[in-house]
């Protein structure tokens, strides 16, 4: 029965190219299908500038004196004082500590931002309720890549691709840059689907053989208490997807997206994001990382992530780096494959992974998401991931793990609500596999259900700690469903002042299913009101009936 996956140490990563965008060359090539300058014009004084004669100099012109290009003062422009010792308003500090005022125009959001990145960062204060449509791109983005200190500051603003347009993310980071992003809305970024399709069973069924266990149930050998019933499910190994590097073949340092990651917003490696009272709504990504996908740093403060779709993983928020989200909401995203909300790394998939960062998530919920495979809530697939007095209630996922999936990963869950989560699989709450070290310490995880096993934690080849929690009102509702609050598999479980109590399963183990021994109760445990009975499989301690 123990015919598990082995974990592969070498992952195939195709080498990622390094994306640098150039959003504008010198002259009017690069001007050329990025700025309408020739449909739309730059006001001036001397009227509309064709793009004849706007280059690289005078866009930055255009964007650094509201479009007059009238000449400056030399000793006005270098932020010297004036006769009467007053500070000029071209002094830089004064300009970004102050904000320059972009107005409704995205041509012109796009020249501030070129003038931006060519001046050492700047903050740009966008018109209040204005709607900046993007209908060009460069290189796959909207926007100019940001390669400086730019803030981009609304109030009930919002940033969009024009719905009519070619596919393009709205924002990308690039390495240097750092990008503060308050008071806006960024949305309807939509990014070319890959379309190899992978069904979501393989990419699990390389960490956990859970769906052949429910199809040699649902065939009429469910687990049972004894354990001559849990010997009969077997799996037949697979070849897993990942493909060893080639010797000879030099494989990247950093993590590199893909060209269809983070349709909303993408972090580059050596980019950073501040996200404070920003939406991130309505983004499809043909790749990973729906609304927002992090190979940087990137921080999210009272902010929402939401209505967005991955083809792959992270519908939400795709992490291959250092992420943290602080009283901010994900919610009803979807993830095709893993991470309905939020994924923390891939798995192998077409010769390359994404390895997974940290992710520090606190006062914060994460809510309706869904996926056709694993992790609706959250997808950890490797790295470290830690919670914190949050929310992860109302996920779907179809194969394993509604609220919570861990493979291969640290996690740790502190004073969290699990509750009312669902899978058609196993680990209605969490599903825990291959390898993985999960704490849940001062957490609730109660009315989640499973279609099989688990429906509140599934752990397989794994070690779980629980800790002064409660494991309460979870149900394994299928015809043959198992294990109502813990069902345990070659994995180990050990229960600390907690309390295991009202779970229900269909067949056996409505508080505690295992198999073999690995489950660790202490005195201060109780395991009691579990329906059929409070424990099977092999003996439990310190468990009755």
């Amino acid at each position: 029965m123990s015919n598990y996956l082995s974990n592969n140490e070498a992952s195939g990563r195709a080498a990622a190219r390094r994306r640098r965008r150039l959003w504008l060359a010198s002259g009017v090539a690069g001007l050329t299908g990025v700025v309408s300058i020739a449909a739309v014009g730059v006001a001036g004084s001397a009227g509309a500038v064709g793009v004849g004669g706007l280059n690289w100099s005078s866009a930055q012109q255009a964007a650094g004196d509201g479009g007059q290009g009238q000449h400056k003062d030399p000793k006005q422009a270098e932020g010297n004082p004036d006769d009467k010792g007053r500070t000029s308003p071209e002094d830089p500090g004064s300009e970004k500590e102050r904000g320059k005022e972009v107005p409704c125009d995205p041509d012109r959001l796009i020249q501030a931002i070129v003038h931006a990145n060519a001046n050492d960062g700047a903050v740009l204060e966008l018109a209040k309720g204005c709607t900046y449509n993007l209908s060009r791109n460069q290189r796959g983005s909207g926007l100019p890549e940001i390669t400086a200190d730019i803030t981009l500051r609304g109030e009930h603003t919002t940033i969009t691709r024009e719905a009519t347009a070619d596919r393009f993310r709205i924002l990308t980071v690039g390495p240097g840059g750092h990008l503060t992003l308050e008071g806006l809305t960024v949305k309807g970024g939509q990014t070319t689907e890959f379309h190899r399709a992978l069904a979501p069973e393989q990419v699990w069924g390389m960490y956990s053989n859970s769906v052949e266990m429910s199809k040699a149930a649902a065939a009429g050998r469910p687990v049972t208490a004894a354990a001559t019933g849990a010997d009969k499910i077997t799996a037949t190994p697979r070849a897993t997807v990942k493909v060893a590097p080639r010797a000879d073949v030099a494989q990247p340092l950093v993590e590199e997206p893909g060209y269809a990651d983070g349709a909303g917003v993408l972090v580059e490696p050596g980019g950073s994001a501040e996200i404070i009272d920003t939406a991130i709504v309505d983004n499809q990504s043909g790749g990973n990382g729906g609304g927002l996908a992090n190979f940087g740093s990137t921080r999210l403060t009272r902010s929402t992530v939401a209505h967005n779709t991955a083809f792959f993983f992270g519908g939400g928020i795709l992490n291959a780096g250092l992420l943290k989200l602080d009283e901010t909401k994900v919610e009803d995203n979807t993830g095709i494959i893993g991470g309905g909300g939020i994924a923390n790394g891939t798995p192998g998939i077409f010769r390359r992974d994404i390895e997974a960062g940290t992710v520090l998530v606190e006062k914060s919920k994460i809510t309706d998401n869904e996926t056709l495979g694993f992790g609706g809530g959250l997808a950890a697939v490797g790295g470290t991931t830690n919670v914190y007095s949050s929310t992860i209630d109302s996920n779907t996922a179809v194969l394993a793990g509604g609220g919570v999936a861990a493979i291969d990963a640290q996690v740790a869950l502190n004073g969290v609500t699990v509750d009312r989560n669902s899978t058609a699989g196993v680990g209605g709450g969490l599903a825990v596999a291959f390898d993985s070290a999960v704490t849940i310490n001062k957490t609730v995880v109660k009315d989640n259900t499973a279609g099989f096993f688990g429906a509140g934690l599934f752990n397989t080849l794994s070690v779980t700690t629980v800790r002064d929690s409660e494991i309460a009102g979870n149900r394994a509702i299928g015809p043959f469903g198992v294990g109502g609050g813990i069902f345990n598999l070659f994995g180990r479980v050990t229960l600390a002042t907690s309390q295991v109590v009202h779970n229900s399963a269909t067949i056996t183990g409505g508080g505690v299913f295992t198999f073999p021994r690995g489950v660790t109760v202490d005195n201060n445990t109780t395991i009691a009101a579990n329906r059929p009975n409070n424990c099977a499989g092999a003996p439990v301690p310190n468990c009755f009936g």
